[in-house]
C-alpha cells in the first residue's frame, strides 16, 4: 500500500506530506485549493505524462516521492529487483518522480535511477487510479469483457490461455499454407538455388575446422627444412650428438653427469639433491622422444603439399558463397535444409499443411466454446451482484444485464472460425463481444450503459463494478477522484458506505467534494491554501476529530460556524462510525479508527 506521499513544486502546493491510512483516506478542501495536484502526483508517480506547466510558479522542479509498504507481490518485486533497486526490511520500497521546469523528467527507484516506464510496471502492481475521465472506460467493448474477465477469475483465464495458445500454432500454420499456396513459383525458384547450394556442399563434403587444419599443415610442409634444422638442433641440444660424439653430450648426458657426482658424494643435502635431477632426466628424455617422432614426420612430401593445397582451394570456393569459415557453411547447409522442409509446395505437402490447419481450428473451436461458456456463466452472476450493489446505491429500481455474444465473421475473413455451426472472428481474447447494459427501471429497455446512464448514474455503475471486483484486484490501493460527481443525497451516503465497505480489503484514497462521502474516511486530509506576499501556497493538513466537525460543516452549508451545520456534520459522522463498526454477514467488524493527530504540513 503507499503509506505516504511527498508532493513539492507541484501546482499550488509547495511542500506536502501525505499521510495515508491503510482504509480508507478523503481529499477534501475548497475548490482550486489544489486537490487535483494530489492525483496529478499519484499520475506523476504511476509512471504517467509529465508536463512542464504543472510545476510550481518559481520552482525550479516538481517532486512527488512515495513510500509503498507491505509489497508481497511476486511481479511487483521482480519488477524492483529487475531494476536494480532495494526493497527495505519491512518490505517498503520508496519511488521519485521529479520533472523540471524545462519539462525533462526524471525517475527513481528504491535509490536507483530507472526509466520512468519501470514506474509505469510497477503502479500496475501496486495501484489503480480512477478519475472522471477513467468512467469512458467502461464504454469500451474490450474494457467490459475484461472486467467480466477479471470477474470470472480462472475459470476464463485457464481455458483463454490454452485457446492463445492453439490459436498461435493455427494462425501460424494458416499463414505457411497461404504463404506456400500463393508464393509456389517463387518458393521453387528458392528451393532449387538452396539444392544447387547443398549439393556443391555435399559434394565436397568439409569437416568442421578442417579450413584450420589444412592451413596449419601448408605451413608446416612449406617450411619442412626449416623445421627439420629447428628440431634437429633441439634434439642435440637435449639427448646429444646422434653420432655419439662425447664432446656434445647434450642436456641428458650433463644431468647424467650431476647425478653420478652427486650420488657418489657422503653429503646429505647433495645427495637430497639428486632425485630431483632423476625426475629432471625423465621430462627431457620424453621431449627427446617427441623431437625425434617429430623429425620422422618432416620428411619433404611435395606431392602430398599440393594435396593439400587443392582441398584448400576447394574449400575455399564454399567460403567465398556461403560463409566466412568451413563451419559457418556447415550451418548455412543445416538451415538451408531446415528452409527446403518450409518451402515444399507438392500437392501431398499442401495437403498436409491444410489438414493440420483443420485439425487445430477443430481444437481451437473446443476452446472458444469453453471460453465463451465460462464467460456466459460468469456474466449472469456478475450482472446479479452489480444490480446488487447498485440497489445499495439509490439505484433500486436499476437493473445491469452482461451480454456475451459471438462476434459474427465473414468467410474471407483471416481469423474466421467455425465454433458450432456458426462462423464467428477468433480474436486475441476469443470469439465474444461482451457489453454492459442498464435498464433504468423495470419499464425500460436495457441499453448500453453509456446511453442509459446520466454522469451520476455512471459513476455509481463504475463504483459497483470496483466493489463487486474487489476480491479479484491484485492492486492493494484503489485511488478516486471526484468519480462521485453529479451525485447527493441519500446516494451520496450510499457511496461513502460502498467506499468504506471497499476500504476492509484494500486502502482507498478518494479526492471528493461531498460531505456525505467524506464522513465515512478513516482520516480525512484538507487542502487549504493561503496567499502571503502575493503568492499562492497550498498545504495539507490531517484533521482531528473537531476539526473534521468544521470541515464537513463547511462542506454542507459553506459554513463551518454555524450550529446547524455542526449538528449535521457531527451526525453524519456518528453515521459512519456506527456504520464502520458494524461487521459484514460473516466477518469481524472494524473497530473505531485512530483519529488524526491534527498536525499539518504546509
Amino acid at each position: 500500500m503507499l503509506a505516504e506521499m511527498r508532493i513539492q513544486g507541484l501546482g499550488v502546493i509547495e511542500d506536502a506530506l501525505l499521510e495515508l491510512h491503510p482504509g480508507f483516506t478523503v481529499v477534501t478542501g475548497e475548490t482550486g485549493a489544489g486537490k487535483t495536484m494530489v492525483v496529478t502526483g499519484l499520475h506523476l508517480l504511476s509512471g504517467g505524462r509529465s508536463e512542464a506547466s504543472k510545476v510550481r510558479t518559481g520552482s525550479a522542479k516538481a517532486t512527488v516521492e512515495g513510500r509503498f509498504e507491505h509489497i508481497t507481490g511476486e511481479q511487483a518485486r521482480i519488477i524492483i529487483g529487475d531494476a536494480g533497486a532495494d526493497v527495505d526490511e519491512d518490505d517498503s520500497v520508496i519511488a521519485l518522480r521529479s520533472v523540471s521546469a524545462d519539462g525533462r523528467s526524471r525517475a527513481h527507484l528504491g535509490g536507483r535511477s530507472v526509466p520512468v516506464g519501470v514506474l509505469s510496471e510497477l503502479a500496475e502492481q501496486l495501484l489503480a487510479v480512477h478519475g472522471q475521465n477513467d468512467q469512458l472506460r467502461l464504454l469500451r467493448p474490450a474494457e467490459q469483457r475484461a472486467v467480466l474477465d477479471r470477474f470470472a477469475g480462472d475459470a476464463v483465464a485457464s481455458p483463454l490461455a490454452d485457446y492463445r495458445a492453439v490459436r498461435q500454432d493455427w494462425l501460424a500454420v494458416a499463414a505457411e499454407l497461404e504463404e506456400r499456396s500463393t508464393r509456389s513459383r517463387e518458393l521453387a525458384q528458392q528451393a532449387d538455388l538452396l539444392r544447387h547450394g547443398l549439393t556443391e556442399i555435399e559434394a565436397v563434403n568439409p569437416e568442421p575446422g578442417e579450413d584450420a587444419e589444412l592451413t596449419e599443415q601448408i605451413k608446416r610442409l612449406a617450411a619442412v627444412d626449416e623445421l627439420r634444422d629447428a628440431a634437429s638442433a633441439a634434439a642435440t641440444a637435449v639427448s646429444g650428438s646422434p653420432e655419439g660424439d662425447p664432446d656434445v653430450p647434450g642436456a641428458l648426458g650433463l644431468v647424467a653427469e650431476a647425478r653420478r657426482r652427486l650420488s657418489g658424494t657422503e653429503d646429505a643435502v647433495l645427495r637430497d639433491l639428486e632425485p630431483r635431477l632423476a625426475e629432471a632426466a625423465v621430462l627431457l628424455g620424453d621431449v627427446g622422444s617427441e623431437l625425434g617422432g617429430y623429425l620422422e614426420t618432416l620428411d619433404a612430401d611435395p606431392e602430398r603439399l599440393e594435396q593439400v593445397l587443392a582441398r584448400q582451394s576447394e574449400l575455399k570456393k564454399l567460403t567465398r558463397k556461403y560463409a566466412a569459415d568451413v563451419d559457418g557453411v556447415l550451418a548455412w547447409a543445416d538451415d538451408a535444409r531446415q528452409r527446403l522442409e518450409s518451402m515444399d509446395t507438392s500437392d501431398e505437402a499442401l495437403a498436409r499443411l491444410a489438414a493440420r490447419r483443420d485439425e487445430l481450428a477443430t481444437e481451437l473451436a473446443g476452446h472458444a466454446a469453453a471460453v465463451s461458456r465460462a464467460r456466459s456463466e460468469a456474466a449472469a452472476r456478475l450482472a446479479t451482484e452489480i444490480t446488487a450493489e447498485l440497489a445499495g446505491l439509490a439505484m433500486g429500481q436499476a437493473e445491469v444485464e452482461v451480454t456475451v455474444t459471438a462476434r459474427r465473421a465473414e468467410q474471407a475473413e483471416e481469423h474466421a472460425l467455425r465454433v458450432g455451426g456458426d462462423l464467428v472472428h477468433a480474436g486475441p481474447d476469443g470469439v465474444d463481444d461482451v457489453e454492459l447494459r442498464l435498464r433504468a427501471h423495470s419499464g425500460a429497455p436495457a441499453l448500453p450503459v453509456h446511453k442509459a446512464a446520466s454522469g451520476g448514474e455512471l459513476s455509481r455503475v463504475m463504483l459497483a463494478i470496483e466493489v463487486v471486483l474487489a476480491h479479484a484486484d491484485t492492486v492493494q490501493t484503489l485511488v478516486f477522484d471526484e468519480v462521485d460527481a453529479g451525485v447527493g443525497g441519500r446516494a451520496a451516503v450510499e457511496i461513502g458506505k460502498r467506499l468504506a465497505t471497499l476500504a476492509r480489503s484494500h486502502q482507498v484514497l478518494v479526492v471528493t467534494h461531498l460531505p456525505q462521502v467524506a464522513a465515512f474516511a478513516d482520516r480525512h486530509l484538507v487542502v487549504d491554501k493561503g496567499t502571503a506576499e502575493g503568492i499562492t501556497r497550498s498545504g495539507v493538513a490531517v484533521l482531528a476529530q473537531e476539526e473534521r466537525v468544521a470541515e464537513l460543516a463547511r462542506m454542507l452549508a459553506g459554513m463551518e460556524e454555524t450550529e446547524t451545520g455542526r449538528a449535521h456534520a457531527e451526525e453524519l459522522l456518528s453515521a459512519a462510525e456506527t456504520f464502520k463498526s458494524t461487521p459484514e454477514p460473516g466477518k469481524p467488524g472494524r473497530g473505531t479508527k485512530k483519529k488524526g493527530t491534527g498536525k499539518s504540513s504546509k
